[in-house]
């Protein structure tokens, strides 16, 4: 057996991974996985088949003259990729080449690839799929409390005595995090679920609050309205730790239960007895998802729902357990917590900072750039710009999950050289100029960072098939082609490099996560406890006190009109995970064979659709083949699909509006139409 943490979800379920004859025979869940506790879902005790898919790259791949990709050497691939980026940055300059880094590498690995953009290329443009998901989070956090991460451990919420669960459905997109609440509901806590869709824990709560997609902030402030008017707030919190009262009590004064009912369509009964659950509690904790993030305001939802918490007194004190993400993939967290950002250093400390740069530099041996980089969504309109001269993409299957796949591949197309890290022969790694194939998360050593900061140990259980290596080692050979030396030979050196540049990390190694399991960040002393608990002197602000935030809410970028009377939210579903490039290959074909369109049976009738057939899905920026499900778990006027089969083309429906902090695309509000389609079901097969 192999002790090793899953590589699907954020929750970071600990897995004893059995091998025979080099292959995985079985995946248990540990007994004693501290988050998961002996528990897994379908995905990370079933879904290990695409380790040993005939469909796995094994060879690095080139692109010839003729166009086609063929087969070539880790030499000859490396040598490649090290002649065309030096060859970029002769001519364009260090910014003119940019990298995508992913949840799907470790901590390590991140690490050191924006170590390698840094110092071999000379640019900070990196960025990480958390842009795409919970940059809101990182940002609004940020903001609210000083810090970009949940406030408290999961453990301690099974001692919540009411949950306030938003934008998120646990129960599907991380199970063993919604099977605990759901206990911890049926147990006795108070639960109140706001979702636009009746999702799995909206079946167990006190009040369901089914807001318009969109209108968050105002449901938020209508909250804070009711708990400020009926006195539902702790003084004391807010006159010693807080800031922003004032301010915040003068733009919510016009939020009234009525004014909320009419923006938000939540009945104002309905507002009023969710703010007195959790006003009243006497120990609340909020938990929320990508229902929050993915908005054009998404950092103003993360701000105005972190007031709550700072209006209850429930954040850094034995009064409640604050606010926590659900981070939606393995690594996000640790992605950006390594520094795969175009603005932050490893550990959050700014490249405008003189001071964290001197100390990243002293550690690397190499200057850094002081200028902040480009974001995803401006390297795709550099790259179409004719600015952007190559592009690295690790793990990130962008022409399947990035918004609006339309511009994304008009921007690969215009891109002069792409290199693409994968596990398979994805639409990205279809239109890459090199194809290197990487290992799977079951092929790796080093950490993961889970949706309650804790890093964990990621272990090796079998080998990469063929040629396939870890991003660690296809790092150090392409850096070593453009004659850098990045050290940090091992994982571990990688991490221990990491703890000398970034004070949150300075306590923690390998060594220590094997001998003591789970640590949680910061962790600034190797002989100390890591902080599960955040805040409990002071918030991590230059002021030291929590901060309000008095944002109006402001409406979505799309709305329904005549021609596309419908609104779209994306997100996932219980049997697969993200584009599906691994659940479709693991054996989950026969529990979830297509993306599906959910819609209420009001809209299925007024379209003509009937339950399972096949549904055209058109938006102001492309169109989509869909398999009808008609359910009153979706609100009429509003329907819902998942992204996990590129061929269904779900993203070629999404905008390209961004929440203008972070950049952070806007999934959750898509205006459509839908009609009934004559034509054969779209193939569920694997590209």
């Amino acid at each position: 057996m192999v002790r090793t943490t899953c590589g699907f979800c954020g929750v970071g379920c600990a897995l004893d991974v059995a091998v025979k004859d080099g292959a995985v025979s079985a995946v248990l869940p540990a007994r004693d996985g501290p988050v998961n506790q002996g528990h897994a879902c379908v995905k990370g005790r079933f879904a290990y088949g695409f380790a040993s898919s005939p469909e796995r790259l094994t060879i690095p791949l080139l692109r010839r003259g003729d166009g086609t990709l063929e087969p070539a050497g880790w030499d000859t691939a490396a040598a490649y990729v090290a002649q065309r980026l030096t060859t970029a940055i002769a001519e364009g300059g260090p910014d003119s080449v940019a990298a995508i880094s992913s949840a799907r590498a470790t901590n390590e690995e991140n690490y050191l690839f924006q170590k390698f953009m840094r110092t071999a290329v000379g640019t900070n443009n990196i960025d990480n799929c958390s842009r795409l998901c919970h940059a809101p989070s990182a940002a609004g956090l940020v903001a609210s409390f000083g810090l970009s991460g949940g406030t408290d451990s999961f453990d301690s919420l099974v001692d919540a005595d009411c949950l306030l669960v938003v934008g998120a459905n646990p129960v599907e997109a991380h199970p063993v995090v919604g099977a605990r609440l759901m206990q911890h509901a049926l147990r006795g806590a108070r639960l109140v679920v706001a979702d636009p869709r009746e999702v799995g824990l909206a079946r167990y709560a006190d009040v369901h609050l089914r807001p318009r997609p969109g209108t968050n902030v105002a449901l938020f402030h209508g909250l804070a309205h009711v708990m400020l008017a009926e006195n539902l707030v702790d003084h004391r919190f807010l006159r010693e730790r807080a800031s922003g009262l004032t301010e915040l009590a003068e733009l919510v004064a016009s939020y009234t239960p009525e004014h909320v009912a009419d923006v938000t369509g939540v009945a104002a009964s309905d507002l009023v007895a969710a703010a007195r659950l959790y006003g009243r509690a006497e120990r609340p904790a909020i938990v929320y998802g990508l229902g929050v993030t993915e908005h054009l305001h998404g950092t103003d939802g993360v701000r105005t729902l972190a007031n709550l918490a700072v209006l209850r007194g429930a954040v850094g004190t034995d009064n409640g357990y604050g606010v926590n993400p659900l981070r939606g993939q393995n690594n996000v967290q640790g992605a950006s917590d390594m520094g795969a950002l175009p603005d932050l250093l490893p550990g959050y400390a700014k490249v405008t900072d003189p001071a964290a740069r001197a100390r990243a530099e002293a550690v690397w041996g190499a200057p850094v750039p002081a200028r902040p980089g480009l974001r995803i969504p401006d390297m795709f309109g550099a790259a179409r710009a004719g600015t952007l001269k190559a592009l690295w993409v690790l793990g990130e299957d962008v022409c399947s999950t990035d918004p609006d796949t339309g511009s994304v591949e008009r921007a690969l197309n215009a891109c002069p050289f792409v290199v693409c890290s994968e596990l398979f022969l994805s639409p990205t790694a279809r239109r890459a100029d090199v194809v290197l194939p990487a290992a799977s998360w079951l092929e790796k050593d080093g950490t993961f960072v889970n949706l309650d900061r804790r890093f964990q140990r990621v272990r090796p259980a079998i080998t990469p098939p063929g040629q396939a290596r870890t991003d660690f080692v296809a790092l150090h050979a392409v850096a070593a082609a453009m004659g850098h030396d990045l050290g940090c030979p091992t994982p571990a050196a990688a991490l221990a490099e990491c703890a000398d540049v970034a004070p949150l990390f300075a306590g923690l190694s390998h060594g220590r996560l094997d001998r003591e399991g789970a640590v949680a960040w910061p962790c600034p002393d190797a002989a100390g406890p890591g902080t599960p608990k955040l805040y409990e002197e002071r918030f991590a602000t230059p002021d030291g006190l929590a901060h309000l935030a008095a944002a109006p809410y402001l409406p979505p970028g799309e709305t329904p009109d005549d021609d596309y009377p419908l609104v779209l939210v994306t997100g996932r579903r219980w049997a697969h995970y993200n584009s599906g490039s691994m659940t479709r290959r693991s054996g989950n074909l026969g529990l979830a064979p297509a993306d599906l369109l959910d819609l209420h049976p009001d809209d299925a009738a007024r379209y003509g659709i009937r339950q399972g057939e096949p549904v055209t899905v058109v938006s102001r920026h492309g169109r989509s083949r869909l398999t009808a499900r008609i359910t009153s778990e979706v609100a009429p006027g509003q329907v819902f699909c998942a992204f996990h089969f590129p061929a269904s083309g779900v993203n070629r429906l999404t905008s390209g509006h961004t929440d203008p902090t972070t950049s952070c695309p806007e999934y959750k509000v898509t205006a459509v139409r839908v009609g009934a389609c004559e034509q054969e079901p779209i193939r569920t097969d694997r590209t």
